[in-house]
């Protein structure tokens, strides 16, 4: 309502000025008017001898005297002016002192003069009225479309994109390309008989790549890509969204072969009758339209419809059942091998110096998907632009993963000479205690400079992508978390609120431990206590206690023999090294960053022998 309200002002105000532009073209406000006097006068003038020049425009006489006094008469239609004069008694000798010129009228200026006055009030009331019926009309044709999905077509990309475009996913690409042969020659596999998936779902993180290797399906097929995110279908009108489910299937099967993409499936796609949270009408009817539709696909019929979520446990089991979403497809998040092709992909078009290695810079980023990558070098670039760099360099990569991670640096931060020493002592006790135990990971960076809510971070990486993970590197991680706590103890005799985050994720991890993993040695192998997943709101909001009192008083104690596990061994590594914990400390204070490099040249010269748990 606002919106038109202003573009009404804005079109008025058009017109207004429009209006005023015409009339300043055609009307001149006079300096002085001249005096208007009868042709009887003029004669006696002239045969005074006291005009000097006349010119003549249309039936009017414009006349100016020896003095240069203008004065305006008017002379009897369709007579000349000569003529006129001649028969009023001006005599030949007196007419030819005067210079007579004769001016013809403009035909645009009469016209203009004719037609203003009457058409111009005319062309605004009609305007008026055209553009409040065209706004009515606009309201209509909204309402009659209201039922329209609202659907991306994709044909001709400006990038196309295949499956060379997208890096690593090698499973997920051998399962799609059977899609692809059915969409280039479906009769090979009617005339065996085989019944080709109606739909696929594309299951993984965000982030992965599922709206790329649709696109990739579609470039590699070369048929029309038809996009729509499923929070489209539903309105707060019931029915809307099952009319549009309509009619992008209809607008599918008349471009077929096609690809039909539904982004996020799970926005109307999530079990029926949770029971919880309400009910939402539009919703559970835009998902029968769906799986009516898809029941309603021909045999031969050539439309495929990929869809994507990741969260494809709360989904409704109709859509998952054999002739509809029958085939999933799982997009892990990228190995260490995938993750430099990926790298290599989205650093095409930048400039890398010689320095880059995107072998080290894929072993720093476990856990990061593809489209993090892109971010990564996206951030480096702008880094290296804001820096006035020609080319990115291995820095600069580095600095980009620490400022996705954490956040940017904030080295303006002030902070005081006793903050900064318990810093470096902090960060160096988690330095030296992954340092002197076998099943930790190795530092790759340490620093005190503040980043984000950090004020100063312990960067250790595994060497190689791992999915399982054992007692030992648990117990190891625990210890490591409560090295700042031990360095901070042993160094200044008391703690400070800096562990604080660090005594979180160890207490976090101790849990798990116990109740998830059966790493407990009283408690022995067991799952104690259950997630509820409530799918209305697809996470993990409530915690179902399934054990007594007794069980959960064992879990605390066992929680608490873990973490004091971990507590006396890092003592004992940061008590026995303590000429190495302030070497550490003293060079962060100094250097405020210590490389991989760095840190192992440093703590080499003291002979540190990591030892098991």
């Amino acid at each position: 309502m606002e919106k038109n309200l202003y573009k009404s002002i804005f079109r008025g105000a058009v017109i207004l000025i429009s209006v005023a532009l015409v009339f300043s073209l055609f009307y001149q406000v006079p300096v002085q008017a001249p005096e208007k006097v009868g042709i009887s006068e003029v004669v006696n003038l002239i045969g005074e001898g006291k005009v000097s020049s006349i010119e003549v425009s249309g039936d009017q006489l414009n006349i100016q005297l020896q003095d240069e006094t203008k004065l305006i008469s008017q002379k009897e239609a369709g007579v000349g002016i000569t003529e006129t004069l001649v028969n009023l008694g001006v005599s030949p000798s007196q007419l030819a002192t005067v210079k007579i010129e004769a001016k013809d009228e403009s035909g645009a200026r009469f016209w203009m003069g004719v037609l203003i006055p009457t058409v111009l009030p005319l062309i605004i009331f009609v305007a008026i009225f055209y553009f409040i019926f065209r706004q009515a009309k606009g309201g209509v044709n909204q309402a009659f479309s209201f039922g329209r999905s609202n659907l991306s077509l994709f044909t001709n990309f400006k990038d196309k994109i295949s499956f060379k475009d997208v890096a690593g996913l090698k499973e997920a690409k051998q399962e799609l390309e059977e899609i692809v042969g059915f969409l280039k020659e479906p009769k090979k596999y009617l005339d065996i008989g085989a019944k080709i998936p109606r739909g696929v779902l594309l299951m993984g993180a965000p982030g992965t790549g599922k709206t790329l290797l649709a696109r990739a399906v579609a470039g590699e097929a070369g048929v029309p890509f038809f996009h729509i995110s499923a929070s489209e279908f539903v309105e707060m009108f019931v029915g809307v969204g099952a009319s549009r489910t309509r009619d992008a299937f209809s607008t599918a099967k008349k471009a077929a072969p096609s690809i039909l993409f539904i982004d996020e499936i799970d926005a109307v796609g999530r079990e029926r009758g949770a029971g919880l949270g309400g009910g939402h009408d539009e919703r559970e009817q835009t998902l029968n339209q769906i799986l009516v539709e898809m029941d309603g696909f021909e045999r031969d019929s050539r439309v495929i419809v990929l869809a994507a979520t990741n969260r494809p446990d709360v989904l409704d089991q109709a859509l998952l059942r054999p002739g509809r979403f029958d085939r999933r497809v799982m997009l892990d998040l990228p190995d260490i091998r995938e993750r430099e092709e990926i790298l290599k992909i989205h650093s095409q078009n930048k400039p890398l110096d010689e320095s880059v290695n995107l072998r080290q810079i894929a072993t720093r980023t476990p856990g990061f998907s593809g489209a993090d990558l892109a971010n990564l070098i996206n951030e480096a670039a702008i880094l290296a632009v804001q820096k006035g760099k020609k080319k990115v360099a291995q820095t600069h990569i580095y600095d980009s993963i620490e400022k996705v991670i954490l956040g940017p640096a904030r080295k303006s931060r002030l902070v005081s000479d006793k903050e900064r020493e318990i810093t470096a002592y902090h960060e160096a006790g988690h330095a030296l205690v992954a340092a002197g135990l076998k099943d930790s990971d190795p530092v790759h960076k340490v620093s005190i400079v503040s980043r984000g809510r950090a004020g100063g971070y312990t960067l250790k990486l595994p060497t190689e992508d791992r999915r399982l993970k054992t007692k030992s590197q648990f117990l190891a991680d625990l210890a490591v978390a409560m090295g700042g706590y031990v360095a901070e103890q042993e160094t200044f005799k008391e703690i400070s609120t800096g562990a604080s985050s660090d005594l979180q994720e160890a207490t976090r991890l101790a849990r798990l431990m116990v109740t998830r993993y059966g790493m407990s040695e009283n408690l022995g192998p067991g799952v104690f206590g259950k997630d509820e997943d409530f799918v209305f709101l697809g996470r993990e909001i409530g915690h179902t206690k399934d054990y007594s009192e007794v069980v959960a008083g064992k879990i605390d104690e066992e929680i608490s023999n873990f973490l004091k596990r971990g507590l006396e061994k890092a003592q004992k590594i940061i008590s026995a090294h303590k000429a190495i914990l302030k070497k550490i400390a003293d060079t962060l204070i100094q250097k405020e960053v210590l490389e991989q490099e760095e840190f192992e040249k440093l703590i080499g010269g003291f002979k540190l022998k990591p030892v098991a748990f």
